[in-house]
């Protein structure tokens, strides 16, 4: 399920007005993935649905400088490094397009 871009835009900001943008609650939320995921409550495609929501979030409150074709795909790869937990993600300023990725 992909949600419209004027829905995650509301989603966005009713988020924001209760203040789950903080690193807590992303580290919270990996952490329960790895739970349910560790528990059989989550597939692989339910985890990747997650991940999606997660990119589709990111990439739509992105300057418009770095809003180009692959900054969502950029940002979905760190997501499945930080959620795999293997790999060392890196600072978010490296996310600028054309810059390698740590």
């Amino acid at each position: 399920m992909t949600i419209s871009y004027d829905k995650q835009k509301k989603l966005h900001f009713d988020l924001t007005n209760v203040g789950l943008r903080a690193q807590a609650t992303a580290v919270g939320l990996v952490q329960l993935c790895h739970e349910l995921k560790r528990a059989n409550v989550l597939d692989d495609s339910a985890l990747d649905r997650i991940k999606d929501a997660i990119a589709d979030e990111v990439s739509v409150t992105a300057p418009r400088s770095l809003a180009a074709k692959g900054y969502r795909g950029e940002i979905r790869g760190r997501l499945d490094r930080l959620f795999d937990g293997e790999q060392h993600v890196g600072p978010a300023d490296a996310l600028a397009i054309g810059r390698p990725l740590d």
